[in-house]
């Protein structure tokens, strides 16, 4: 099982970016995927996920509203939606995957994804 975040990068404040989690070795519906971040000096916390079969996610309640997570399938590739982007973003984006969201939320989950930096300055 293997992920690999990609899509990083410096955007100025108010900007947006879209993030990629692309599997190997398994089939991502299988599993709920998520998305988390860490910032320099703080532990890493979960942006929210998205859940296999259906799709449903789940967002952290401080993260609600500007960040978007879905899955192409026929990817194999999940992906994470930033919009208006502020200095307090950045951090390093990771995906992760698990077969269940309780795993996900409590940031234990099976399978970690190498991270892709974000920076958001002017």
């Amino acid at each position: 099982v293997q992920l690999q975040a990609s899509g990083g990068g410096l955007v100025q404040p108010g900007g947006s970016l879209r993030l990629s989690c692309e599997a190997s070795g398994f089939t991502l519906d299988d599993y709920v995927i998520g998305w988390f971040r860490q910032a320099p000096g703080k532990d890493r916390e979960i942006i929210g996920g998205i859940i296999k079969g259906g799709g449903s996610t789940y967002y952290a309640d401080s993260m609600k509203g500007r960040f978007a997570i879905s899955r192409d399938n026929a990817k194999n590739t999940a992906y994470l939606q930033m919009n208006n982007l502020k200095p307090e973003d950045t951090a390093v984006y990771y995906c992760a995957a698990d077969l269940k969201l309780h795993n996900l939320v409590v940031v234990t989950p099976a399978y970690w994804g190498r991270g892709t930096q974000v920076t958001v300055s002017s």
